[in-house]
């Protein structure tokens, strides 16, 4: 029997390990293989653009370097977090990223702080820098989403839809199943399978649009200053909506509110101000303009 299995699509998979290989006996996994992939064409991509239009490419590439390693420490904290209990009584498993929790809002906050301190460093213009990287964002965010797949996580509750997505329930971390999708479970010939959302798919596609319309709004020249406000609304509404769907959400301690569905909102409200802010400041300097004229 297959071990993920698409049955309303007809797409079956025989044997999906976690591991792509192993190197002097430490297990290599997909999931940090999609993610370093994300990181590299996303990387690779924004120092292409910054040296068309005329820009140090290197400028990319070594805030790249220091922020792949403030994300991976605010995504662990961001995680730690809202699962304060399962470290609270064994500290040093927080320490032990070999076990998965990282969380991707985690990694965009601290890569923010960053990006501020970076460019004030540098003497750049934060938003010059924002509007010619922040496209590679969710790009990254869409390769690295399928090491969710590999992984057997982040997939939201039962679904008998046309993407319905089955994963055999022995494979499965217990932690990140609910009562109603254990009782919705289906045997096919004795193997026991789960059928859910597969809202890693949802988002990756979600993803790549959020990408190919931040390139199309750029191309466009109508949005100076905006391409960063674009990418907190659109990704902020697929968030809002596919965080939905999930059952493995972290909550704001202990509360009925999941924290990256709360963030998101404030994303799209953020990026909604950064447009007015612009808009208004691009009509004053046109005013002032006109009036020296």
């Amino acid at each position: 029997m297959p071990e993920i299995w698409f049955p309303n699509l007809g797409i079956e998979i025989d044997h999906l390990s976690r591991t792509a290989f192993t190197i002097f006996g430490l297990d290599v996994y997909w999931y940090g293989i999609f993610i370093g992939l994300g990181i590299i064409l996303g990387t690779a991509i924004a120092m292409r653009y910054m040296k068309k239009i005329g820009g140090n490419p290197d400028n990319v590439l070594d805030f790249m370097v220091y922020a792949i390693i403030f994300c991976i420490i605010g995504a662990r904290l961001y995680y730690v977090i809202f699962s304060w209990d399962l470290y609270k009584d064994n500290l040093m498993d927080i320490f032990n990223l070999r076990k998965g929790g990282l969380a991707i809002y985690g990694g965009i906050i601290a890569a923010l702080i960053f990006g501020v301190f970076f460019v004030r460093r540098r003497k750049l213009d934060f938003w010059y820098m924002a509007d010619a990287m922040i496209p590679s964002v969710p790009l990254g965010q869409a390769i690295g989403r399928w090491g969710n797949f590999f992984n057997r996580e982040a997939f939201g509750g039962f679904s008998d839809g046309l993407f319905a997505m089955r994963y055999q329930l022995s494979q499965v971390s217990q932690s990140n199943l609910n009562t109603d999708i254990i009782n919705r479970a289906v045997t096919v010939n004795g193997v026991e399978y789960i059928q859910v959302h597969p809202t890693f798919l949802y988002e990756s596609l979600w993803n790549i649009g959020v990408f190919i319309a931040l390139i199309l709004l750029r191309k466009s020249g109508k949005f100076k200053n905006g391409i960063f406000a674009w990418y907190l609304i659109l990704y902020g509404l697929g968030r809002t909506w596919i965080e939905g769907m999930r059952i493995d959400s972290l909550y704001l301690f202990g509360s009925g509110i999941r924290v990256s569905q709360a963030l998101s909102m404030l994303m799209v409200i953020a990026g909604a101000a950064l447009l007015v802010y612009f808009k208004r400041k691009e009509r004053s300097q046109s005013e002032k303009a006109d009036r020296t004229v």
